[in-house]
């Protein structure tokens, strides 16, 4: 995109925060790769690896139940960044909230940046690796502990395997994170996709609830939702986002 083009889009996305109070954040991996987390589907991202296994093999809730070793041992290497710092569009969204003018971010990603980044209305739709329970009598365990254990880590109460609090393929989401997420899409005035695909459902489907004012899209790649954008940016998401002023 053209730089004349880009600050365009931005001034005008600009006017839109300045003239509605109801925003809400739809976002996947792309909002978290500035961090240096990387993308599932990009070229250089988890997908076009070489294991024994596809990722989408071992992340799946089957595989977890018949090879929780080999689990754990991809789990621990490729999708825990516990030095990971938010970055520009994650502080930039916590700000807007502060001010009043956002009113949930949607994720789809599972590092809990937004959070760190001072956020506190969000839905996150396939879990967090922060969060992490003993399969059997529900004991907490956080990221701290689980980086300091080896191999299948069990509870220090009852020794059963503990669980990351993720969502598998081949589980469903949960149900009050759902609502939570469907509540908000469905009452804001503007809808902010970015950094995503849009390729994962049933969590892209969510954005079919919004009925407000502006659509905006802002990601690297296409979207299937793009012709349906009022504003439509390909540039980072933390590039953008850091340029509106609160």
């Amino acid at each position: 995109m053209e730089q004349n083009e880009l600050k365009s889009k931005i001034e005008e996305l600009q006017e839109i925060v300045d003239t509605h109070s109801k925003i809400v954040f739809f976002g996947g991996a792309g909002v978290s790769t500035e961090s240096g987390i990387p993308d599932f589907r990009s070229v250089d991202g988890l997908y076009h690896q070489q294991y024994d296994y596809p990722p989408e093999t071992i992340l799946s809730h089957s595989f977890y139940l018949r090879n929780r070793e080999e689990f754990y041992r991809f789990y621990r290497a490729k999708m825990l960044c516990p030095d990971a710092k938010p970055n520009d569009a994650h502080k930039k969204l916590a700000e807007l909230e502060a001010a009043g003018k956002l009113i949930g971010v949607v994720t789809q990603n599972i590092d809990g940046l937004h959070q760190a980044a001072g956020s506190k209305r969000v839905y996150e739709l396939h879990g967090s690796v922060l969060r992490n329970y003993c399969e059997r009598c529900g004991e907490f365990y956080d990221l701290e502990y689980l980086m300091g254990t080896t191999g299948v880590p069990t509870c220090e109460k009852c020794g059963s395997p503990i669980k990351p609090d993720v969502v598998l393929y081949e589980e469903g989401l949960d149900s009050d994170t759902i609502s939570g997420a469907v509540s908000a899409i469905a009452s804001a005035d503007v809808l902010i996709i970015g950094g995503t695909s849009l390729a994962v459902y049933p969590a892209a489907g969510l954005i079919d609830y919004f009925r407000g004012d502006k659509l905006v899209v802002i990601n690297m790649s296409p979207t299937d939702r793009d012709r349906y954008a009022d504003l439509l940016i390909s540039a980072p998401i933390g590039k953008v986002l850091s340029q509106i002023n609160v």
